[in-house]
């Protein structure tokens, strides 16, 4: 979720580049930076932590009159947060800033190292500006460098580079992440990675598509395809306010964050996914050594991520685990023994009852490590060890692609640790990984998908109540799924293990009971679908998520036909974060800023 800004003009340069990052600072970060350069002369400065820290190693710097210059925040994903791996990455004579992930990265460093070229970073990034001033001594032109240096590269980027060699002068390129050109009243060209840190700098904007790339100068922007033909240019008027352009074309933040779910995914699985099993760097081998238990430890959405991982972990790691409501555990004298890795989860890093649990643990002697999208939060700060989620700032209320992210590391690290402790062989990793690959395609929102579940949520306006029920990890979904509604809808919901139907909660069963059914093909089909049956039985109202047909459902909402259960798994939270969102706007309620909740729950 790194952000991107530059600027060619006259004006107060570090004003426009600090005030453009401020403005990308809701798409996450955890370092940022700046490089200016004016009169054949770099000025650079890096910090880590928030931007305040950035614009306080700055104070001094009041470069006047014609510049240009590039900025960036970054999420960490090669290389730990630093300022070394920060960006802007600066060569003998050039910088680069970059968003995305440079796939082979590693066989070009490899390959510039034997040739002498030395490296001061652990990125991908930093690969971009040396094999720029490889060719930089070979080609005709500058621009010519630069084109020879985007044809060896593989992946996903957005690329902003100046060089001595032209220094009024901003190459760009874009394949696959966002980028956007703005020009002033004044001809004045400003870059970015969202339509926010244009507003009121910009009159007309270009949006790159992927595979463009061109520069622009003081008096030229130009732009070329992926063939190397130059395209007329297209400029678009902005939005009307930041806040809306911050949304990018969505009614609610929430909205946003359930499609941005794909792209954050891939970003929690950068440099962790590898051939032969999973890597976390931050991780060292010695918090795991005479682990015999794992206990998970949460509130609310992150709780039902623990939940649904401690299946994970003793069906693949083979490891004893147990999971935690904090605020229970605060006061419960619970038995924590020196054998057990304690884990909190959290979006913030701040919730109270969970970090009070963590100091329980601590004070315990207990191995601890935190799973967070926020760094240097309360819990990172506290725990031994630290696994970033990397899903970005989340504004909704109602949490989505936290719980996502945390789903995504959960089920990496139980495949991390079933390696480790040799419970999986070579070859069932390998498949397990093929499935993780497969996770960001599928919570893709299709517009047919959204406009069934937009049609379909008008017949569950009114009614005594939801069940949402499965079985297995799909039981911890159904509970997410009844929060959720909960939270935005403000209608009864409940979620509960479909065996556990007949135990009591069927006598609600009529045609005002709406039950959600989670009907997953590759795990107990056969047994939920019994239960699902008892429920029509009694005639209740039943919506099925399912890839099979099932002839008792009054609604049915199809998912794809896919080879691990998984997969279904993250496909069906999609369907029932999107039936919520599109339950409550028909209610006409604030989807983002539901009544009586707060993002961060900081208090008991």
């Amino acid at each position: 979720m790194c952000g991107i800004v530059g600027y060619v003009g006259k004006h107060k340069v570090k004003d426009i580049l600090l005030d453009g990052l401020q403005e990308l600072e809701y798409r996450g970060y955890d370092s940022a930076g700046i490089a200016v350069l004016q009169k054949e002369d770099f000025s650079f400065y890096k910090a880590v932590g928030k931007l305040e820290n950035l614009i306080e190693k700055t104070a001094d710097f009041n470069p006047e009159g014609f510049a240009i210059g590039i900025g960036h925040t970054r999420w960490a994903t090669h290389g730990k947060p630093t300022e070394l791996n920060a960006h802007p990455h600066l060569g003998e004579s050039s910088f680069v800033v970059h968003n995305g992930i440079i796939e082979n990265y590693q066989e070009i460093k490899n390959a510039l190292v034997k040739e002498g070229k030395h490296f001061l970073s652990q990125t991908d990034t930093e690969v971009i500006v040396h094999l720029f001033e490889k060719h930089l001594k070979n080609e005709a032109t500058p621009f010519d460098a630069f084109k020879k240096m985007l044809s060896q590269l593989k992946g996903a980027y957005a690329i902003l580079l100046a060089t001595k060699s032209l220094p009024d002068t901003i190459f760009f390129a874009k394949n696959g992440s966002p980028m956007i050109i703005g020009v002033t009243e004044e001809n004045e060209k400003i870059f970015a990675s969202s339509d926010a840190p244009l507003i009121g700098n910009a009159n007309h904007v270009l949006y790159l598509n992927d595979g463009e790339y061109g520069y622009v100068s003081p008096d030229e922007l130009r732009l070329f395809d992926n063939e190397n033909k130059e395209v007329p240019l297209q400029f678009s008027t902005l939005p009307a306010s930041k806040l809306s352009a911050q949304k990018e074309g969505f009614r609610f933040f929430m909205e946003k964050e359930i499609y941005e779910q794909s792209s954050v995914i891939s970003d929690t699985f950068l440099g962790r996914i590898q051939d032969e099993g999973i890597a976390f760097e931050e991780l060292d081998p010695s918090l795991f050594e005479g682990i015999n238990e794992i206990k998970l430890c949460a509130c609310g959405t992150s709780y039902h991520a623990a939940l649904t991982s401690s299946y994970l972990f003793e069906r693949y790691a083979k490891i004893r685990s147990s999971v935690e409501i904090a605020s229970e555990l605060r006061y419960k004298e619970p038995l924590l023994t020196k054998d057990t890795l304690f884990v909190v989860i959290s979006q913030s890093g701040e919730t109270a009852d969970t970090l009070e649990t963590l100091k329980m643990a601590k004070k315990a002697g207990l191995k601890t490590l935190v799973i967070c999208n926020v760094d240097n939060s309360s819990m990172v700060r506290l725990a031994d060890a630290t696994i970033l989620t990397r899903a970005g700032i989340e504004k909704g209320v109602a949490s989505t692609k936290a719980f996502a992210t945390q789903m995504s590391v959960l089920w990496m690290l139980s495949l991390f640790l079933a390696k480790a402790r040799e419970t999986l062989s070579t070859e069932e990793i390998q498949q397990q990984i093929q499935a993780l690959r497969g996770v960001p395609n599928s919570v893709k929102v299709t517009d047919e998908l959204h406009e069934k579940i937009r049609r379909l949520s008008k017949r569950y306006l009114h009614g005594h109540g939801f069940f949402f029920i499965g079985r297995d990890v799909f039981y911890p979904l159904a509970l997410e799924g009844a929060l959720k509604l909960k939270e935005i809808t403000y209608l009864h919901a409940e979620g509960y293990p479909s065996g556990e139907m007949k135990h009591g909660p069927i006598a609600m069963a009529d045609p005002d009971l709406f039950t959600i059914a989670l009907l997953p093909k590759n795990m107990l089909y056969e047994k939920a679908k019994s239960n699902v049956e008892e429920l029509s039985a009694r005639d209740s109202t039943i919506c099925a998520i399912s890839p099979l047909e099932f002839d008792k459902a009054d609604d049915f909402i199809k998912t794809a036909d896919r080879d691990h259960y998984m997969l279904e798994f993250f496909e069906m939270m999609v369907i029932v974060q999107l039936l919520a969102m599109e339950i409550s706007i028909r209610l006409g309620n604030d989807v983002d800023m539901p009544r009586n909740l707060a993002k961060s729950v900081t208090v008991e």
